[in-house]
């Protein structure tokens, strides 16, 4: 599992975040992209722990990745990505802010409306 977690931490970068938030926002769907958005504003937020923040890279690493467990290009092929961002922002649900979802539902009206 660590190994797992390793490779995702590695996969991930702000350009390749927003690259594919940009691509896939309206295919991946709304509720993909308002948590992946959620997420990546609490790891930017500079008072959030390191920890967290490996957490928060890890889950945005993993739907980054193009193999996955399902293929992102299958219909349903993000719901292990909800899955993976959602079982993330429930482990750590006392570091995400009304700032941060605020700001996340910001950027996500700019794509899904």
């Amino acid at each position: 599992m660590e190994i797992g977690l390793q490779r995702y931490k590695q996969e991930y970068s702000d350009s390749s975040f927003w690259e594919k938030i940009k691509r896939f926002a309206r295919v991946a769907g709304c509720e993909v992209v308002e948590r992946a958005l959620t997420l990546y504003y609490v790891a930017k937020d500079a008072k959030t722990p390191v920890q967290v923040k490996a957490t928060i890279f890890a889950a945005l690493g993993y739907f980054i990745l193009p193999f996955d467990a399902v293929p992102d290009i299958i219909v349903g092929g993000y719901s292990d990505d909800l899955g993976a961002l959602a079982m993330t922002m429930a482990l750590l649900v006392d570091s995400i802010k009304e700032e941060h979802k605020s700001h996340a539902k910001t950027k996500m009206r700019q794509w899904c409306s």
